[in-house]
């Protein structure tokens, strides 16, 4: 293994226990105003990261303006991390039907549903792991149709050589404003690119602020219309765009979290160690420096800690001094 370039984090959620700071969680993160401006940032925003399913509203842009037309639920579930729910496999089995085709077309990895209860319900009944289960199948449902609009081939639509993967390229490339340098595959098996934080956070806003009836604004409103669609029942990403009027939400495996809020500003972090737990309140301070309401994102932030089924700490992220 070969590492390059270790980036430059910093602090951006602590946990207490009692009295004392019992884990911090660093990271990075970039805020950016409506106008595009960085109006605050922690650690190095500029480093190239993953962004994980955080890219799928991107995929999403390319394959409507390869000709692909669903109605909003199917395309929001296109742009989702879904939780393996019943709604999830079915919506996703309808974009296959719609195109003539079936789960058996799918290319992506199998696994179990992504959230805990759907999980939990999914092995009482019996199953095992399904690609349609796995929570990236609406998305691959939507590369087969758009796939299928085109008359592009089918088996060979995860390849670095296929047309409808250059079309992604260019179409991320386009939204980020950024160059794709590092390229790798993603866990369901499609190409995953390194951008920086700013650059995704351009393009989330850019997807909120686009004319009405383009391609960027239907996935942002496809996406809010249908917040259960893209996560899930109990998921903080569903929450959070029920809470908020207008905000747009997606993460990402491995710490990643991206949010843009109606008037394009826009937040990006990365949680250095991949974990999970802290990229939500780490975002909070980032919102609230935006203007958005704090009793919107009072139950995204300040996450109670329990010693002994008591609350005995928090873990919560670091606020932005006040200018």
């Amino acid at each position: 293994m070969t590492t390059n370039h270790f980036p430059a984090h910093a602090p951006l959620a602590v946990q207490t226990r009692g009295e004392l700071v019992e884990s911090v969680h660093f990271g990075s993160l970039i805020a950016l105003t409506s106008d595009g401006g960085s109006l605050l940032s922690r650690g190095e925003p500029t480093a190239r990261v993953y962004p994980r399913p955080a890219l799928k509203p991107l995929i999403a842009v390319a394959m409507l303006r390869a000709g692909l037309e669903l109605p909003a639920d199917q395309l929001a579930l296109a742009a989702a991390s879904h939780s393996g729910a019943a709604e999830h496999q079915e919506t996703a089995e309808e974009i296959l039907a719609d195109a003539g085709l079936s789960a058996a077309d799918l290319r992506n990895s199998t696994d179990l549903p992504y959230g805990v209860a759907e999980q939990k319900a999914w092995l009482n009944a019996g199953q095992g792991p399904t690609q349609l289960a796995q929570n990236c199948s609406g998305k691959h449902a939507a590369l087969l149709a758009t796939c299928v609009k085109n008359g592009w081939p089918l088996e060979s639509y995860l390849a670095p050589e296929h047309p409808l993967t250059a079309l992604i390229r260019e179409v991320v490339s386009e939204l980020t404003g950024e160059e794709l340098h590092e390229i790798s595959t993603d866990g369901c098996g499609t190409e995953v690119f390194g951008l920086s934080l700013t650059g995704m956070a351009r393009a989330f806003s850019a997807l909120v602020t686009a004319a009405p009836g383009t391609p960027e604004r239907r996935v942002a409103d496809a996406m809010r219309a249908h917040p259960t669609l893209v996560a899930g029942a109990g998921r903080d990403v569903t929450a959070l765009m029920e809470a908020v009027p207008g905000l747009l939400a997606k993460d990402g495996f491995e710490g990643i979290q991206m949010i843009a809020l109606a008037d394009g500003s826009a937040v990006a972090l990365k949680i250095s160690d991949g974990g999970d737990r802290a990229r939500m309140p780490s975002a909070v301070p980032a919102l609230l420096a935006l203007g958005v309401d704090p009793e919107l994102l009072e139950p995204f932030n300040e996450l109670p800690v329990y010693g002994g089924g008591h609350p005995v700490g928090e873990l919560r992220g670091l606020p932005f001094p006040t200018k």
